[in-house]
């Protein structure tokens, strides 16, 4: 298999995840909440491939996470990528100081990823005009949509591990 083949697979993957992604945090998800908080799918996501793939992945990924979910929910344009491109790249930085991680390492990761997006992404927004509530209210909905996706993480993980993983190119041996 070719480059070319394999960064298509990996392009087609990457829209499904968001696509899916974003339409169970619009439907399914928008009414199952939490003590007022709903998971943050497209955190979680971008967390992994970054997790998986490293700090370039990870930016992109999560630049194309926020321009779907800033367009498709009518917010400002730009708060969401910007947040989730600096949560992708820190992540896939942090992924070559890992050397062999528990299995709740992923967990843990969603967890304070999550939590320190939501709360930096809130903080843009206050810093902007776009968002009026107070500071115990954001790390409020920011712990909760932290512990939210991770529930979720054990379920999420290891499926976009696997197709992750399927999706990259095979090395090709000629002789």
């Amino acid at each position: 298999m070719d480059r070319d083949s394999g960064d298509v697979r990996r392009t087609l993957l990457l829209a499904a995840v968001i696509v899916t992604a974003l339409l169970l945090q619009t439907t399914v998800f928008a009414d199952l909440r939490l003590l007022g908080a709903r998971p943050e799918l497209l955190y979680l996501v971008t967390i992994v491939f970054a997790f998986q793939d490293g700090p370039s992945a990870g930016a992109l990924t999560g630049f194309a996470c926020g321009m779907a979910e800033d367009f498709l929910l009518d917010q400002p344009k730009g708060i969401t990528a910007l947040t989730l491109t600096l949560l992708g790249y820190v992540v896939g930085l942090l992924r070559q100081y890992v050397v062999s991680p528990s299995p709740l390492f992923p967990v843990l990761l969603v967890a304070v990823g999550t939590f320190a997006g939501v709360g930096f992404n809130g903080i843009v927004s206050f810093l902007l005009g776009e968002l009026q509530v107070s500071a115990l209210y954001l790390i409020r909905i920011a712990a909760l949509s932290a512990i939210y996706n991770a529930i979720l993480t054990p379920l999420v993980y290891p499926a976009l591990r696997r197709a992750i993983a399927a999706s990259r190119a095979q090395k090709v041996v000629r002789w």
